[in-house]
């Protein structure tokens, strides 16, 4: 292991830009010529568009154009779809509703756009936009699941009778109601998964440039997926030739998932920028952010589990109501399936399961993948499950769990995966270890002598990340690949390119992938230079999300590699008239294994370009590409515990300790790994404790703001005690398991089930706020 290669805390090298405030986003994009874009949204949750009058705007000052949504589509832009087709149970496709990028007929969810406002400033926009007169016929809306397909709710989409797009089933319905025959006890409960607003540090942007002059258009955007989101614009939206269409993804600020999805804006200021002649640049202020950036979770589930008499679990029933708001958004069908029931067996051994999930319109903002994306709610479902059955059978809850932990790989599921390795039981015993489980009963007491009830949770999470093959999920109704793509570039004077279709925002691809070339050739971090987010330079990639960019990405690096790697060794082996089998690299040269013979890999590299001296019949030049596609999945799995001190009084929860024991399979930078839990573990502690998005029964969003809607901030947080143990996985050539998604999965279970362990009550809901707390602490006693 080189001191920068695989396996070392390497400091990461791109953060020097961004904390000395070089980092480049698309607010820091100046095209010259460029205007601001302002959108007029609409104030109803559910509206017939009766007029719309634009001749004040269009009289403002500093006023370029405003364009609606009739004109949109006399331009043949099409509208916003969902890229993965799911069927229901009965064989029909999903119910897509129409989504315009400007709605010109009907809104249906505050914040829905309808006009867009070009200005020479971004003030004048605003104020030319607040001119716009509309009229609107209000509509009933709806906001809850439930209710959305109770008769006499009003109609969201004429494609949706009832407001459902699909009812869709996975697992065997027989074999499970079969085991719930048998079974000595069985566990029920009710299950929120609460509605969330991603809130990246920076907000979405867009930046439209139509060259008139090259009939070319570029588009720079807050994206995850750049090469997707051309493709789709171009394929489906109609916005331009995809070979006519660059789109560049500069320094992005955070996008938990928020960020891979096509919007309204993009496809807008790309038209607008044609229309109006001039590059339109648009960047949401916070509360655009909160009312149309694509929310997560939302899910309402009853779920039921039978046991037998020793307490191992026969069989598990779900049906879960998964709210996708007023428009399909571009993964949205799937979080909800695919990539939620499909985790439905955790790490257990369970032999039957069946699940329902019902998506459902209503007059919210589109919901789609958040940070975990269905695993979370998954991991919610079946840790609250497995604590609430160790507390009614009275045994102890890690060896309820452990007592029905899967043991032998490869183990295939009820509902589609095959966990490929796995050491459940290791992570468990870090796990307890590091939380000195044992010694609780005593920090118990003490608690109570000062007034307060401690409590302490677990969960043993599990995900499917590195989402592929791509055969696999094609099958399944994904509309693209899940491939990614590498491209090594070894230059003259020996310095290294790697363009990757993997998307970076905070991940540390930078350091990472260049950690893969040091390890590999021996060259220093600072000679190779990480390449990604623009479709001009990157060959066709998949982005960022899902936690592939390790187990997909760098595996398409590596093969890449391993050709680079042939190659040189046959210039080495040429220029040292040796044998290609004994060429070995080490510290920056090519060596002869035994001897004292070599060539400094520059030198190597600078014989591949002039071609002087070069093997017979081979091409100069060193330059490699490759596409990987995993055989399956990762699945990265752990245990986290909780413990927490609540005041009666009050209902504050103070979280004492927190524990991640993670298994990631090999790993390639720990510190970056060790941010990444970090990060998630604050996520998924702030769905736990504050965050939540609500409307009002007339579709108005009333967390729209830091005001109502509750960030955690840093006093909120302990510091956390993280670990890793190693199984490799067995599917790519790194043996790596993704980590950005795992502590947002794993947490919000162990948050509850420690609060709800402290105060003796286990009806509690996401977010345990104090005065909910407060309550169920009240209903308990009485």
């Amino acid at each position: 292991m080189g001191i920068e290669g695989v396996g070392a805390r390497v400091a990461r090298k791109e953060d020097k830009r961004f904390i000395t405030g070089a980092g480049r986003y698309v607010d820091d994009m100046v095209v010259p010529g460029m205007k601001h874009a302002a959108f007029v949204r609409s104030p109803h949750a559910h509206a017939q568009i009766k007029k719309i009058d634009v001749k004040k705007a269009q009289a403002m000052p500093g006023v370029i154009g405003v364009l609606t949504g009739k004109e949109l589509k006399a331009d043949g832009i099409g509208n916003l779809i969902c890229g993965w087709m799911i069927h229901s149970k009965d064989g029909s496709p999903m119910k897509m509703g129409a989504w315009s990028p400007l709605a010109f007929d009907r809104v249906r969810y505050v914040g829905d756009a309808v006009v867009v406002v070009v200005a020479e400033t971004k003030g004048q926009a605003r104020d030319a936009a607040e001119a716009v007169e509309i009229t609107y016929k209000e509509l009933k809306a709806v906001v809850d699941a439930s209710k959305a397909m109770d008769k006499g709710a009003p109609q969201i989409h004429p494609e949706a009778d009832n407001n459902l797009i699909f009812d869709w089933d996975i697992g065997n319905a027989d074999e499970t109601a079969a085991a719930f025959t048998k079974a000595a006890h069985v566990v029920k409960m009710d299950i929120i998964n609460n509605r969330l607003v991603p809130n990246a540090m920076e907000p979405r942007a867009a930046l439209g440039h139509y060259d008139k002059a090259e009939d070319h258009y570029t588009c720079w955007t807050t994206s995850q997926n750049p090469h997707v989101a051309r493709l789709v614009m171009s394929a489906f939206y109609n916005v331009a030739p995809e070979n006519k269409l660059r789109v560049i993804a500069p320094d992005v600020g955070g996008g938990f998932g928020s960020k891979i999805y096509i919007y309204p804006e993009e496809i807008v200021c790309l038209w607008a920028s044609k229309k109006t002649g001039v590059p339109v640049k648009w960047v949401a202020d916070r509360t655009e952010s909160f009312l149309t950036d694509a929310h997560g979770r939302d899910h309402h589930t009853h779920a039921e589990m039978a046991f037998d008499k020793d307490h191992k679990i026969l069989g598990l029933k779900v049906e879960t109501k998964a709210n996708l708001g007023a428009y399909m958004s571009l993964f949205s069908s799937a979080t909800p399936t695919y990539l939620y029931a499909t985790l439905l067996s955790g790490q257990y051994n369970i032999p039957a399961i069946h699940a329902n999930v019902k998506a459902i319109y209503t007059n919210t903002a589109p919901v789609d993948a958040y940070r975990g994306a269905g695993r979370p709610e998954a991991t919610f479902v079946m840790e609250r499950m497995m604590e609430t059955a160790a507390r009614q059978f009275g045994v102890s809850p890690a060896e309820l769990r452990r007592k029905n932990f899967v043991t032998s790989f490869p183990h295939q599921t009820p509902v589609i995966m095959c966990y490929d390795a796995g050491d459940y039981g290791t992570s468990l015993d870090a796990a307890m270890k590091a939380s000195d489980y044992a010694g609780f009963a005593k920090r118990k007491t003490a608690a109570a002598k000062n007034g307060l009830l401690r409590g302490i949770g677990m969960s043993c999470y599990i995900e499917a990340c590195g989402i592929a093959p791509s055969a696999a999920v094609g099958s399944l109704g994904a509309g693209v690949g899940l491939w990614e793509s590498a491209e090594v570039r070894v230059n003259a004077v020996g310095t290294i390119e790697v363009l990757t279709g993997s998307h970076s925002h905070g991940q540390g691809h930078e350091t990472t992938f260049a950690q893969l070339v040091n390890e590999r050739f021996g060259v220093p971090l600072d000679s190779v230079s990480i390449v990604h987010g623009d479709t001009d330079k990157v060959q066709m990639g998949m982005g960022t999300y899902g936690s592939r960019s390790g187990a997909v990405g760098m595996s398409a690096v590596v093969k890449a590699l391993d050709k680079v790697e042939a190659k040189a060794k046959k210039i080495a082996a040429h220029l040292l008239e040796a044998d290609e089998g004994d060429i070995i690299i080490e510290n920056g040269a090519l060596k002869v294994a035994g001897t004292d013979k070599n060539v400094p890999w520059f030198q190597m590299a600078l014989a591949a370009y002039t071609a002087h001296n070069l093997p017979g019949g081979m091409e100069p030049g060193l330059k490699e590409t490759a596409f990987y596609d995993p055989s399956n999945f990762t699945f990265p799995a752990g245990c986290y515990i909780c413990e927490v001190e609540v005041d009666p009084e009050t209902g504050m929860t103070e979280i004492i300790q927190f524990v991640a024991a993670d298994d990631f399979g090999n790993i390639i930078n720990p510190m970056i790994v060790e941010g990444q839990v970090h990060g998630g573990l604050a996520q998924g502690i702030g769905q736990a404790l504050l965050e939540g998005a609500h409307y009002d029964n007339s579709g108005q969003l009333l967390t729209a703001s830091y005001m109502d809607y509750t960030m955690p901030r840093a006093s909120d947080l302990p510091s956390f005690k993280v670990s890793t143990s190693n199984t490799p996985c067995p599917g790519n050539p790194l043996g790596i398991k993704g980590c950005g998604e795992a502590g947002a999965i794993g947490s919000p279970p162990a948050v509850i089930n420690a609060i709800t362990d402290a105060i003796g009550s286990n009806d509690l809901a996401m977010p345990a706020s104090p005065s909910s707390v407060w309550a169920a602490i009240r209903a308990t006693k009485h």
